[in-house]
């Protein structure tokens, strides 16, 4: 098939490799400008180059350029992988077979650019992803499939994206242009009684405060781990926690200590409790330098029973 791909980053060039690996034709590459503030180039305009194709980098998707040149591919479906921009619906609407676009929930749950941390975040044992129809609505396209996948008790954003969304996702698109290319799809409308939206998770969402529960507090560690970093601080000096244990208490009066106190150091890591338990900090980061638990605490002359901030 003639695929045209408006995408970006990682997961924008591995969409790019899937296809043409299997010997599908991409006519149309469309990724974001370079960013003239960042030293690293685009991932997928690499990608596209060295495949021997030429980018397509407008500044707005809504210039009539950029329809120009998707009339130009004579597409026969576009796919959508990590998209950056706003895509018209004039644009979208272009390719013989319309188009397909990736998100990392099982829309309606979890609209909007984090949705992975959030479904952490937020305690969920599942998450997964849907390949849909692009609206005007953010994420409220007509869905054609979806695949779940489990958050475990310990997982990390990191772990159920590149273990699993990431994978998943590019074989959920190739299946899915597949469906559409041959008129095999089912469209479903999403069900907006359902349907939440949760904005960037951000510095404020990756906040540790110590005075919720344990099982929160680990839930916000693992859903900014490894992006943006979950952080807190000693005497204003911020810090970013990645790698914690999470030690429940039997008993409320076995909890030690006062929420926010650094109940323990040692050779490797150190403790702080909170309601429930104790948070055993493993590795971290202190302007931008990655450290162990215990090479933290003595960064910041850390002591039994101090609290931080």
């Amino acid at each position: 098939m003639r695929v045209a791909l408006i995408g970006s980053q990682d997961f924008g060039k591995a969409t790019l490799e899937a296809f043409l690996d299997r010997g599908d034709q991409v006519v149309a590459v469309f990724c974001p400008p370079d960013n003239p503030k960042s030293s690293k180039p685009e991932v997928l305009k690499e990608a596209t180059i060295a495949r021997g194709l030429t980018p397509l980098q407008f500044p707005s998707l809504k210039d009539p350029e950029a329809a120009q040149a998707m009339i130009d591919a004579k597409a026969d479906i576009c796919v959508m992988a990590f998209v950056l921009q706003f895509v018209p619906q004039d644009l979208v609407k272009l390719p013989r077979f319309g188009t397909i676009q990736y998100h990392p929930s099982l829309l309606p749950k979890y609209r909007g650019p984090s949705a992975i941390n959030w479904a952490i975040a937020m305690g969920e044992e599942k998450t997964g992803l849907t390949i849909f129809r692009p609206s005007d609505g953010l994420d409220e396209g007509a869905v054609i499939l979806q695949k779940e996948v489990p958050i475990g008790p310990d997982d990390t954003l990191g772990k159920i994206y590149f273990d699993n969304l990431f994978p998943l996702g590019l074989k959920a698109l190739l299946e899915a242009a597949d469906l559409v290319v041959s008129g095999k799809q089912l469209e479903l409308v999403q069900d907006e009684s359902l349907a939440n939206y949760e904005g960037w998770f951000d510095q404020n969402a990756s906040q540790i405060h110590w005075g919720v529960h344990i099982s929160q507090i680990y839930n916000i560690i693992r859903a900014s781990n490894p992006a943006p970093g979950a952080w807190t601080a000693s005497s204003g000096e911020k810090f970013q926690v990645f790698d914690v244990r999470k030690h429940i208490a039997a008993t409320f009066g076995a909890i030690k200590g006062k929420p926010g106190q650094v109940t323990q150091i040692g050779d490797h890591s150190f403790f702080v409790a909170c309601n429930g338990g104790q948070i055993e900090i493993q590795k971290a980061k202190l302007s931008g330098v990655k450290v162990t638990g215990a090479e933290l605490a003595e960064r910041l002359g850390l002591q039994v029973g101090q609290m931080l901030d």
